[in-house]
């Protein structure tokens, strides 16, 4: 019952989850944010100075070698946040988050989110929580760019995209998906039409709809996990 209000408060699903106390230390810092296409939350090596707390779209984070073609490493949407770092102990990361599909969240400064986790061993505990989540994607992202095929990689990311949007359209466009992939788009091209030959998705002008998501589920060959 404690938690009904804060439930109430936001889509975000760490938010949601907290206990009144924990809420209220946060909320007085706390501002709504639209969070539109290309929207940049975190710069690599550069101190993170705000925190984001995503309700709708989705964020991807992208490792950038030097001089090499980025590749999406994880997704952050309405089940977590950015800023990871910060609740690790740091104040920056090596990689570059930014917003793939417009949306909005609520955002705090790493300095008032600093001083929360500080004050409440359980908010930190909740937050380290969010960091092992996304710590486990990361390791399956690897897992499948090492061992899936292209069809079964695509089919993964379609999936974790739709479970952070909804409607079944993902709003993308090839260019995008090569990076988020970490192929070249003609690459991407191929493994699109595929798919939509089998009847999974259809392809249309920057967007993806999804037809057989159970499909896209057989497809990704055990490396999808949903959401926690």
């Amino acid at each position: 019952m404690p938690q009904a209000s804060a439930r109430r408060g936001s889509a975000n699903r760490i938010l949601a989850r907290l206990s009144r106390a924990d809420i209220g230390l946060l909320k007085p810092h706390l501002a709504p944010v639209d969070l539109p296409v290309s929207t940049q939350l975190e710069t690599a090596n550069n101190p993170i100075a705000t925190v984001y707390f995503i309700e709708s779209g989705f964020a991807s984070v992208v490792a950038n070698g030097s001089g090499k073609r980025g590749i999406e490493v994880g997704i952050i949407g309405r089940e977590g946040m950015t800023g990871l770092a910060v609740v690790l102990g740091h104040d920056r990361s090596p990689y570059e988050t930014y917003i793939q599909a417009a949306g909005s969240g609520q955002r705090i400064s790493g300095v008032d989110l600093r001083k929360a986790m500080d004050q409440s061993v359980r908010l930190h505990r909740s937050l380290l929580h969010c960091a092992h989540a996304f710590l486990i994607q990361t390791a399956q992202t690897a897992l499948a760019n090492g061992r899936s095929n292209m069809e079964a990689r695509l089919a993964r990311w379609l999936l974790m995209a739709d479970d952070r949007i909804d409607g079944g359209e993902v709003p993308l466009t090839h260019r995008l998906l090569a990076v988020m992939l970490g192929v070249h788009r003609p690459g991407v091209t191929k493994t699109v039409q595929s798919l939509e030959r089998k009847g999974l998705i259809r392809a249309g002008r920057q967007v993806i709809t999804i037809i057989d998501r159970n499909g896209l589920i057989k497809m990704s060959d055990g490396a999808y996990l949903p959401p926690d």
